[in-house]
């Protein structure tokens, strides 16, 4: 059995060469329904995580392995593993969460909780606009809370509680939610090292349930002084991510040369196209790997104070040069396939016409090119050649995959390896990893001996990273495009389509490949049908099982490369990029219709 000192030192990642290894994610299960039983755990994980070093974030493994110790020394059953995690992680936040002012805390309730019959609030953006009638249990933690100046949301699900974290105006979460919501913010939220405190509902059940209402008033209460130690987070750097490409500091960082021109200038008008859609939707993941790239090679300032750590302007620009070729590769990438949607709106294209948005593709390459070429003075004429060659090869690598996509939809014979497959993804998305990790690297500093590490390193979350967003599809893409299922009618080359060709019969295998002939050009009801009946072919050939498994493969091999990197902060910068690049969703279901139209 493991000691304390052990797992302290496993969660703490300290004098530890490698990452914990990966354990079997087990199901939350069940709340113990006995509140002297959730009292008894409660305190014997606050006297557990007393000792331990709580500079580092703890980790989904580490965790998990300390709630096991904490169960087997109560002698009580692993079914209530998840609710002892989930305490767990409360006291190992709570001073941090304590020392944070009211104003600056998030309070997250479910909408469970509120009266079913007659509950006079409605829905908007956000969630439910309760109306505090006193009728359930959300309007008085919502008053109790507003009273101390909490920032108040009936929500569900964690991607709305990070846009609001990421946007600079809370730093700590004290929530309530059911055990199935909680163990997903455990791969998101408590990854990114965010404060948080969370009661767990009693039941799992919608329309039925109730939580302990006393820890729930205490953790939305809770205040002390701030503690001596505190937790590595990359909030900070998300943050700075995201306001790169928020106005004033876009135009600041990157001025428009047409602003001054007249309202109906059509050279303004391109301008204002392209600087919006750059700042439009997306998750900021590529800018911020280059910006914690940097601060992992100059100590990781960013990750362990809130101030003192300042990003140089010509570091920023770089950052947004990552951002402007990755989002001039969606426009092309868009037209190519003749996509409806992008984060939710329609399509350039669709907007305003194939040549003006593949002009906004290119307008968006030569300002990424020009963020770094223009710096060269702070940069250095060096890096800033290192830093440009690296992005051309990026540039090109990527068309070389896009064509050789774009050549296998127009030939005659749609035959597919997963080799094929597999060598089309590592050049369609390895390389804006790459380039992303390497322009952290050369800002910090020489880069020579990282670059083979990059390369491979890129190269295996950028194939899983593919492989996911194919599964994606065909379960819905909420953060993307709006169509499920459009990788077959686009007749994509995809991971999935050769996993079936090789894992069907020779009759399966000749009408899977006469349907993605036929899927380009069907439409209606025809379209419908030719996703129905290739997704029951995927499932006969087993094709989400094996995809899930190469994901795994892909991110072992990843985490294998980072085992040897140093300084550890770049090696800790890398296992978090594995775990929230890679984070799995639901893989589809046999039997459930999925060929649907989002938001109608």
């Amino acid at each position: 059995m493991s000691t304390v000192a052990e797992i302290e030192k496993e969660a703490a990642g300290e004098h530890a060469p490698t990452k914990p290894p990966k354990v079997n994610s087990a199901a939350f299960k069940e709340v113990p329904q006995d509140r002297a039983i959730r009292d008894r755990i409660r305190a014997a994980v606050e006297q557990f995580v007393r000792p331990l070093d709580k500079s580092k974030p703890l980790t989904k493994e580490s965790t998990r392995a300390m709630a096991e110790t904490v169960l087997k020394s109560l002698g009580l059953s692993e079914s209530v593993l998840g609710f002892t995690m989930v305490m767990l992680t409360n006291a190992f936040w709570r001073e941090q969460v304590a020392a944070i002012p009211f104003h600056r805390r998030l309070l997250l309730l479910p909408h469970c909780l509120k009266n079913a019959e007659g509950c006079p609030a409605e829905y908007d953006e956000f969630g439910l606009d309760c109306k505090k009638c006193g009728a359930c249990d959300v309007g008085d933690f919502r008053t109790k809370a507003e009273q101390l100046g909490y920032k108040v949301l009936v929500s569900e699900g964690t991607p709305i509680v990070l846009k609001i974290i990421v946007s600079g105006h809370v730093d700590a979460i004290v929530g309530v939610a059911c055990l199935n919501v909680l163990e997903k913010a455990f791969d998101k939220v408590l990854l990114a090292g965010i404060p948080c405190l969370a009661t767990p509902l009693l039941s799992s059940n919608c329309k039925n349930t109730s939580v302990d209402n006393d820890w729930v008033f205490e953790s939305i209460g809770v205040h002390t002084p701030p503690p001596e130690q505190k937790t590595k987070t990359f909030m900070h750097l998300m943050r700075a991510a995201h306001q790169l490409f928020e106005e004033p500091e876009l135009s600041r960082l990157v001025p428009r040369p047409r602003a001054g021109s007249p309202e109906g200038d059509p050279l303004r008008l391109q301008e204002q196209i392209a600087y919006d859609f750059l700042a439009r939707g997306g998750k900021r993941s590529r800018p911020f790997i280059t910006l914690a790239t940097y601060d992992a090679l100059r100590g990781a300032p960013a990750t362990r104070a809130e101030s003192g750590w300042e990003l140089p302007d010509h570091v920023k620009r770089a950052a947004i040069a990552i951002e402007t070729f990755h989002k001039a590769s969606l426009i092309h990438d868009d037209i190519e396939d003749d996509d409806a949607f992008r984060y939710g709106q329609q399509t350039l294209h669709r907007v305003y016409g194939v040549p003006t948005a593949i002009n906004v593709g290119d307008y968006l390459l030569g300002l990424g090119y020009r963020c770094v070429s223009r710096d060269r003075q702070a940069l250095g004429a060096e890096v800033a050649a290192d830093i440009l060659d690296k992005l051309a090869e990026a540039h090109v690598k990527l068309a070389e995959g896009q064509g050789a996509e774009l050549l296998w939809r127009e030939a005659h014979d749609k035959a597919l390896t997963t080799l094929d497959a597999l060598k089309i993804y590592a050049l369609k998305t390895a390389p804006a990893f790459e380039a992303a990790l390497y322009t952290g690297v050369r800002l910090a500093g020489e880069a020579t001996a990282y670059e083979k590490m990059l390369a491979d390193f890129s190269r295996h979350i950028g194939v899983a990273f593919q492989i996911l967003n194919d599964i994606k599809d065909w379960v819905g893409d909420d953060d993307n495009k709006l169509l499920r299922g459009q990788d077959v009618l686009a007749a994509r080359p995809t991971l999935l389509l050769a996993l079936a060709l090789e894992g069907l019969t020779p009759a399966q295998r000749e009408e899977l490949l006469h349907l993605i002939g036929q899927a380009h050009a069907a439409s209606g009801a025809r379209a419908e049908e030719i996703v129905a009946r290739v997704r029951q072919l995927y499932f006969a050939a087993k094709v989400f099982e094996k995809a899930d498994k190469l994901v795994d493969k892909f991110r072992a091999k990843a985490e294998a490369l980072a085992d040897d990197v140093e300084p550890t902060e770049l090696r800790e910068l890398l296992y978090y990029l594995v775990d929230s690049v890679l984070e799995k969703g639901e893989l589809p279901q046999p039997g459930v219709v999925q060929f649907v139209e989002l938001g109608k």
